[in-house]
This record gives C-alpha cells, sequence and structure tokens, in this order.
C-alpha cells in the first residue's frame, strides 16, 4: 500500500549583514554565500515544481 504525506514543511533562516554592500548585489557580483544560497533556494523550488506537475499528471 503506497504512502502518502501531505504535508510540506519549510524552514529557513534569513539573516542581516551590517555592513549592507551585499545586499543589493545580482547574482553576477556579490558575496558567494548569497549567490549560493539563493541557486539552492533555486534548485529546492524547481524539484518542488516538478513534483507539483508530477503530481497533476497521475
Amino acid at each position: 500500500m503506497p504512502l502518502e504525506v501531505r504535508e510540506l514543511i519549510i524552514k529557513a533562516t534569513v539573516s542581516q549583514d551590517g555592513g549592507g554592500a551585499a545586499t543589493n548585489s545580482g547574482p553576477s557580483g556579490g558575496s558567494n554565500n548569497t549567490s549560493t544560497g539563493e541557486e539552492q533556494i533555486k534548485q529546492t523550488l524547481e524539484k518542488i515544481l516538478e513534483n507539483l506537475k508530477e503530481k497533476n499528471e497521475r
């Protein structure tokens, strides 16, 4: 019997640097931490959207 989980919990921690130099920088320039975090978020959202598409196709 398949098991279906109908609950998704997303936790995130947001911190603001005191310098403010990297707060408005785009993906081409800026700190590695910001771009790495943004990439992780994009990848996670893509996976979630793919899972939702697969679920709707069934």
